[in-house]
């Protein structure tokens, strides 16, 4: 099996002697069947998937003399994919860890509506860890389009957290900027699901795209969610993809679209949880002027967000080129920098696109194409006297300091 490789790997290789279970979330199409069969390829053991409803039956009836056909006189593997298809998945996995640690090591995937319709995690204390196989980051879309680059761009980003962290100079001097933007435009343009990666065909890109959607809400929102008014959740996906990178406001999209409250919420909360948005917080501490509590949305992945809006044309001919650039810099400072990350905004609409957080220290983000700083991110350097912050840009990087703040100016792909 031709297999790519994906940075949870070596997450996992410490879990992997100790009895815990191993149970790994994420969006459907994101790998996590390759992920195991590579696992099975690579350790042995046996591969079973739930989605199979005459295994699915057999696990059900009766777990103990199912589990008992995969034991053997050595410890093994047991890698069970699709587990979002047994309702009492966790409390069949609880009995599975409780009577065979000693001899099989269990590692189960769930897609993300695993959360909202099975009981899980009550189960499972002290009895699982949990990881998440996202789609690619810009990291792992370097490592299968361009290895040579890969080696370059890995300097940079750990030359980012060497400043973030450490308190390490920062030397900025981008190369290869035209290759390194040209490979960054088709992962804003069709994002990082693995089968859409591996794609060269921009057509077929697309329709891989669109079948995704299409298969999201058929299966997971129709099918398994039991969400039966498709037409109004599609209606809000489509809203929500051209308010991306704006503010959530409950109130204007219950009128806009013409649905309650709880609908709303609900609906919501499913795409989060099925890692379709994320919604991130203000950052506020002692100012009576911040705003406090309105987030704001984020595609996780922005090749469905442009398949949702059907608009594929090219950054430069885009009207929402900023929002592109300001929700790839939030995917990546969430799944690779930062504990916590906020926005910042006041009453006066003064903002910051991004605040992180590290220990007890904050770093403010601002995402741009153009040089120079805007007032609002000068206010709020002033206001809480950080000692690093970034500004990502086009033109013009180096280092420039504000008071005792000192601020790295460095490309998009830079991170």
């Amino acid at each position: 099996m031709e297999y790519y490789p994906r940075k949870i790997e070596k997450e996992l290789d410490r879990w992997l002697e100790r009895k815990e279970i191993i149970l790994i979330k994420g969006p459907r199409q994101s790998g996590k069947t390759t992920f195991l069969l590579h696992l099975k390829e690579k350790f042995g053991g046996n591969y079973i998937t739930l989605e199979d409803q005459e295994v699915l039956e057999s696990f059900e009836k009766d777990p103990k003399t199912f589990l008992k056909r995969y034991l053997t006189d050595n410890r093994t593997f047991l890698f069970i994919d699709e587990a979002q298809y047994c309702k009492q998945a966790g409390k069949t996995l609880k009995l599975f860890y409780d009577l065979f640690s000693d001899k099989t090591k269990i590692i189960v995937t769930g897609s993300g509506s695993f959360d909202i319709k099975v009981e899980i995690g009550k189960y499972l204390v002290g009895r699982a860890i949990y990881f998440e196989l996202l789609q690619l980051d810009f990291e792992e879309f370097l490592l299968w389009k361009a290895k040579d680059l890969y080696r370059v761009f890995i300097d940079y980003k750990n030359s980012i957290k060497d400043f973030l962290t450490c308190n390490k100079k920062i030397d900025i001097e981008p190369v290869f900027q035209q290759e390194f933007y040209s490979l960054l435009e088709e992962y804003l343009l069709f994002g990082g699901f693995p089968a859409v990666v591996k794609e060269d065909d921009e057509y077929i890109k697309k329709e891989l795209l669109k079948n995704l959607v299409r298969t999201y809400l058929e299966k997971d929102i129709f099918f398994f969610l039991n969400i039966r008014h498709l037409e109004n959740f599609r209606k809000l996906l489509n809203y929500l993809g051209f308010k991306n990178g704006s503010l959530f406001e409950f109130s204007s999209i219950m009128r806009e679209l013409g649905m309650d409250y709880k609908t709303l919420e609900y609906y919501v909360s499913v795409l989060v949880n099925t890692y379709f948005i994320s919604l991130i917080p203000p950052f506020y501490k002692n100012l009576a002027t911040e705003l406090k509590k309105t987030k704001k949305i984020y595609f996780n992945d922005l090749g469905l967000r442009n398949s949702i809006i059907n608009n594929f044309l090219s950054i430069e001919n885009r009207l929402d080129k900023g929002v592109l650039f300001e929700n790839f810099i939030f995917n990546e400072l969430k799944r690779n920098f930062a504990e916590k990350i906020n926005y910042w905004r006041t009453s006066g609409k003064a903002e910051v696109d991004f605040v992180l957080h590290f220990k007890d220290s904050i770093v403010p983000v601002e995402v741009k194409s153009y040089t120079g700083l805007s007032r609002s991110f000068v206010s709020f350097v002033k206001n809480y006297n950080p000692k690093k912050a970034l500004v990502f840009t086009e033109k013009e990087f180096g280092l420039k300091e504000i008071g005792k703040t000192k601020i790295a100016f460095i490309p998009h792909f830079f991170i």
